[in-house]
């Protein structure tokens, strides 16, 4: 697995999106889990900021993301944790306030290391094959790609992956 995002259509509802990181598991799943480093990575593409980031990272919890452009513009996901093991697997609903995906999806995503690199495998199941086919043109590929390289630089400038 290389460091570039590779995106499949596993069934006519899931997008499987998988990246590798020079990173310890450890270390990625604290990136993901975290709200002072989640929104220094999640950003998207350039021009993006994200105000808001809250995380009750528990069983049950919930988040909220707020991304804002720089003409103003903002995209609003919320979701609930619904299952959480430390530090390989994370599952996790998601709904936008503005409802481009056709509904609540689950997102579940998988870290698994292989001598001090962690692959990040997440599945999205959507609602319908036509809301799969939304997300995949609506560009969240290509903000993927610059969240996750975004993540790398993070990770790389931490203390945690300097000790590793």
């Amino acid at each position: 697995m290389s460091n570039t995002v590779k995106v499949t259509t596993p069934s006519d509802r899931e997008i499987l999106i998988e990246r590798a990181f020079n990173a310890r598991r450890t270390l990625v799943f604290e990136c993901m889990s975290k709200p002072e480093l989640v929104k220094r990575w999640l950003l998207g593409p350039p021009g993006w900021t994200m105000p808001v980031c809250e995380i009750d990272f528990r069983v049950g919890g919930r988040y909220r993301y707020v991304w804002r452009r720089s003409d103003g513009n903002e995209m609003v996901m919320n979701g609930v944790y619904r299952e959480i093991v430390r530090p390989e697997r994370i599952v996790h609903t998601e709904l936008f306030d503005e409802d481009w995906t056709g509904g609540e999806t689950v997102a579940t995503s998988i870290l698994a290391e292989e001598r001090a690199k962690t692959t990040l495998s997440i599945t999205i199941l959507y609602v319908s094959k036509e809301a799969r086919d939304g997300a995949l043109r609506s560009g969240m590929t290509q903000g993927m790609t610059i969240s996750y390289d975004r993540l790398d630089e993070l990770m790389a400038s931490l203390p945690e992956a300097r000790a590793q």
